[in-house]
């Protein structure tokens, strides 16, 4: 319990020190970019939100990819759901900025809008972060087609809702009404600096709580969404510094919240290829475990055929393949008097020894009991017979001592020799005539290797 536990501190402790560390960066770049630029471009704000806007786009798409990999995460639809909805209040933000090209026209710019939409922004992500949180807890429970839906509408009504009381406190509508700033002067009014501000900090504090609590850091995935709300706390209390929109705390927060944004779109990119290289890794042991024997760890003789028949299509006689079939002498008599494991421990041996013995772009296969096959590209008829020669006289000169246990006493091998040279001869034809010849080997005393003719 201790180490657990233990455990889960050094997460959090790593997760506070990592931002620390993130958001002094960006204060110190901020810093260097004040310097060098005293007063900023009135575009530069717009410019950023929509940079905000594709980042958040991004996201939302990929949330809902995830989802719809992996429907038991349900959590993924309210994300999902909260990046879409910032995106559409973000479009009401750039409203605000009728003639945002045209720089001649900022005199336009309704501040009020923009900040009541960014209030209600926040207010409906961190409360679908929450509702992401508590989804969380219900991942493992199979959720029914109908609950699924019920969920599915419930965030659908939740964010149309935030987004269409945003559009009608703002002004489009003269029945509803909220002062933030005022146009005129620029300055933040009381209800933004001390009620509303204060109460955004808060709920996003309830949801990095929430979120810490419930997920505990489990992955990056997760690390990347309890720092997003470290980094509207963050925003959030710049903003609270200024007292005007367009003086340095609006641009420090804007920027801030861009610049955090595209680290944590960083972050889910690495947990993906990470998640990809994992599943990768996976896919390559299950391919390898597919194509090989599972004793020998040499290929099995499904995987040989394939690779024989699709070698020979570009056969000729000057780039011939040559197949060597092989079995061990007597092998029986080593099973009965030695026990099946020692048995293994000697076609293990062997198949270790084929191995060596041939070029990387050589296949070694098991295709029976103590029966291997090689085949040898570009390799002659007489090139191969030296192959052969060579694994012969290398495997009997292993003994007991030599091969440090894994041969019980000397142990020989018979082997078959096949070349072909034309496209027009098949797979079979090529083991079964390797085949003969070693079975010749076999009757004309063992320990040999024949060559078909």
């Amino acid at each position: 319990m201790i180490p657990i536990t233990r455990y889960i501190q050094n997460r959090y402790i790593a997760f506070c020190l990592g931002c620390i560390i993130v958001i002094g960066i960006l204060q110190v770049s901020f810093s260097k970019l004040v310097e060098l630029v005293h007063s900023f471009s009135p575009l530069l704000f717009p410019t950023l939100t929509i940079f905000l806007l594709v980042f958040h786009l991004f996201i939302a798409c990929f949330m809902s990819m995830k989802y719809w990999c992996d429907r038991r995460r349900i959590y993924l639809v309210a994300l999902a759901f909260a990046f879409d909805g910032s995106m559409l209040l973000m479009l009401g933000t750039l409203s605000s900025f009728p003639a945002w090209l045209d720089l001649y026209q900022f005199n336009v710019i309704n501040y009020n809008d923009a900040m009541i939409f960014f209030m209600f922004r926040h207010i409906m992500m961190a409360v679908l972060m929450i509702i992401a949180a508590l989804l969380y807890t219900i991942r493992d429970y199979p959720l029914s087609r109908l609950a699924h839906i019920a969920i599915f509408i419930g965030l659908f009504i939740f964010t149309a809702s935030m987004v269409s009381f945003a559009w009608l406190y703002s002004s489009h509508s003269d029945r509803l009404m909220i002062d933030l700033v005022d146009n005129e002067t620029r300055q933040f009014m009381v209800l933004w600096s001390h009620v509303i501000n204060i109460i955004l900090i808060i709920i996003w504090v309830v949801a990095l709580a929430t979120l810490m609590i419930i997920t505990r850091l489990r992955n990056l995935f997760w690390v990347g969404g309890n720092f997003l709300c470290v980094c509207y706390i963050v925003t959030l209390a710049m903003l609270m510094m200024g007292g005007y929109a367009e003086d340095i705390a609006w641009y420090r927060s804007r920027l801030f919240e861009t610049a955090a944004t595209l680290l944590i779109i960083f972050v889910l990119l690495y947990d993906v290829f990470n998640l990809y290289r994992e599943s990768h890794l996976k896919y390559q042991q299950s391919y390898q475990n597919s194509i090989r024997d599972p004793l020998t760890r040499l290929y099995n003789r499904s995987y040989f055929y394939d690779t024989l028949t699709q070698t020979l299509g570009s056969v000729k006689p000057s780039r011939p393949v040559s197949v060597i079939v092989s079995d061990l002498d007597r092998f029986k008599r080593i099973n009965d008097t030695y026990g099946h494991l020692q048995g293994d421990k000697v076609l293990q041996f062997v198949a270790n020894l084929l191995v060596d013995s041939v070029r990387p772009q050589d296949i070694a296969a098991r295709i029976g009991g103590e029966e291997f096959v090689l085949m040898l590209n570009n390799t002659s008829s007489e090139a191969a017979l030296q192959v052969a020669e060579r694994i012969r006289l290398h495997l009997s000169s292993f003994d007991k001592s030599s091969s440090n246990g894994q041969l019980p006493e000397p142990i020989t091998i018979s082997m078959g020799v096949f070349t072909a040279t034309s496209a027009q001869t098949t797979a079979e034809e090529c083991v079964e005539s390797a085949d003969k010849a070693m079975y010749e080997a076999k009757e004309t005393g063992r320990n040999r290797v024949v060559v078909f003719k």
